[in-house]
C-alpha cells in the first residue's frame, strides 16, 4: 500500500527517481502539464470506445453543441481558447463521426450553426457519466473540502488566464 503524502511532504523539494526537478519544483506550469498528461491518458482509456477520445477540445465542443443547439463555431473557439482553424478541425472531426451537423445560421447566411445528432447526444450523455466517474475515482485522494477549494482556485486561474491571452 502506498503512503499518502503529508502536508510536510508537500513542503520538501520533489525528487523523482533520485532526481530533483530543479526550478520546476516551484513552477505551476510543470504541475499543470504533468497532471494534464496523466488525467488525459486516464480519460482516453475510459473513453477508448468513443470517437471523442484522444485529442483536446472534442469533448468540450460536443458538450457545448449538445447544450446549446445552434451554437456557432466562433463561440466554441472562444471557450476552447483556440483559433478558428483549430476549432474548425475539431468540428470537422465531430461532423465526420456523425456526432454533430452543420447548418447555415438563421439570419446570417455566412455563419454556421451546429446541432447535435441523436448519436452525438448519446455520446455526450456517456461522456458526462464517464467524467463524473473519473472525478470520483481518479481524485479520491483529495478530501471533499480540499476538492471544493482546489476547484475554486482552478476556476479563478482559468478565468484570469483568459484575460491574459492575446
Amino acid at each position: 500500500m502506498t503512503k499518502r503524502p503529508t502536508d510536510q511532504d508537500m513542503d520538501a523539494p520533489i525528487t523523482i527517481g533520485g532526481l530533483h526537478i530543479d526550478v520546476l519544483d516551484g513552477a505551476f506550469s510543470w504541475y499543470i502539464r504533468s497532471l494534464d498528461s496523466v488525467v488525459s491518458r486516464d480519460l482516453d482509456r475510459r473513453m477508448a470506445h468513443l470517437d471523442v477520445a484522444r485529442g483536446k477540445g472534442k469533448i468540450t465542443a460536443l458538450l457545448l453543441v449538445d447544450d446549446y443547439p445552434g451554437v456557432r463555431p466562433s463561440q466554441i473557439s472562444e471557450v476552447l481558447m483556440r483559433d478558428r482553424p483549430a476549432t474548425g478541425r475539431i468540428i470537422d472531426t465531430l461532423v465526420k463521426a456523425g456526432d454533430i451537423r452543420r447548418e447555415t445560421a438563421a439570419g446570417d447566411q455566412r455563419a454556421q450553426a451546429l446541432y447535435i445528432t441523436p448519436q452525438g447526444h448519446r455520446v455526450a450523455e456517456e461522456v458526462r457519466q464517464i467524467i463524473r466517474q473519473q472525478e470520483e475515482e481518479f481524485f479520491d485522494f483529495i478530501a471533499p473540502d480540499d476538492r471544493r477549494e482546489f476547484m475554486r482556485m482552478l476556476k479563478r486561474a482559468y478565468l484570469n488566464m483568459r484575460k491574459k491571452r492575446p
